[in-house]
């Protein structure tokens, strides 16, 4: 059996708790890693920054947090981040591997069958071109609206720490999503924000029909796996505790529902 603690930690990073999802993938396909999870909940939400001041200071914090951590590798569980800043960080890190997450707009369209696509995500990652840019290269044939809603992480905050969340502000975050045009109607919806498969049942439950809705964390996931097969899994870094892995948040403040989820997701806070 592999010695857990032998391994550099994988670090996962996120503006809140939505990239747990990415997490939860990701033990299943490595149960043998350890796992340093970073909340920058501080910043959060990334939507309210202006780009320029965003991109400085998550590179800012990534330079502490490799020093800190020494991680094999780092993935980027947020759609923001990455369409921000994800080549940014690795030239600004060049021997350190990192998994950016993007919109799953190549699945999506290679799945619909009505050409109806929607990409549920914030709305910093619908104003970015490179979304435009996944539009153009793999979804020419496809009608895809892009609906930004700046209420849905937030509410997946709050769903996830309390256990209940306003099913009528669901049902209004999502409704642009849903399109019927020449007897067609959207089949496939994009969760192009990591909060948002924690509401994936709230999201089913208020939809004004079925849809697929398209969550690539387990293909994030993968991608970490395939990458980590050539790094060296040694290295110099901060001691992570017995058992649990590590949580950090970077404002230092947790509430009780905040620390009774991590607890759930076998996390340490550090």
């Amino acid at each position: 059996m592999n010695d857990r603690s032998s391994h550099r930690p994988i670090l996962m990073f996120d503006s809140g708790v939505g990239g747990l999802t990415v997490l939860r993938e990701a033990r299943v396909l490595m149960p043998d890693r350890r796992f340093v999870y970073v909340a920058d909940d501080a910043a959060f939400p990334y939507g309210a920054w202006e780009e320029p001041a965003l991109r400085v200071h998550i590179l800012e914090l990534f330079a502490r947090l490799l020093d800190r951590f020494a991680p094999a590798i780092s993935v980027i569980a947020c759609n923001t981040a990455s369409t921000l800043v994800i080549e940014a960080l690795r030239e600004r890190f060049p021997g350190h591997p990192f998994v950016g997450m993007v919109p799953a707009i190549k699945p999506a369209a290679e799945r619909t069958r009505s050409g109806l696509v929607s990409v549920l995500a914030t709305p910093g990652t619908v104003k970015r071109q490179y979304t435009r840019d996944l539009i153009s290269k793999w979804a020419s044939k496809c009608h895809v609206r892009l609906v930004g809603s700046d209420r849905l992480a937030p509410l997946a905050e709050i769903y996830m720490r309390d256990g209940f969340v306003d099913e009528e502000a669901v049902r209004a975050e999502i409704a642009p999503c849903f399109v019927e045009r020449d007897e067609l109607r959207t089949d496939i919806v994009v969760l192009a924000c990591t909060h948002y498969p924690f509401l994936a049942n709230r999201m089913r439950k208020t939809a004004p029909w079925p849809v697929d809705w398209l969550d690539p964390a387990e293909a994030i996931a993968r991608r970490a796996v395939s990458l980590l097969a050539d790094i060296d899994p040694n290295g110099r870094g901060e001691v992570l505790p017995e058992g649990a892995d590590l949580a950090v948040f970077t404002s230092n403040r947790t509430d009780f529902p905040t620390r009774r989820l991590l607890q759930g997701f076998g996390l340490a806070m550090s």
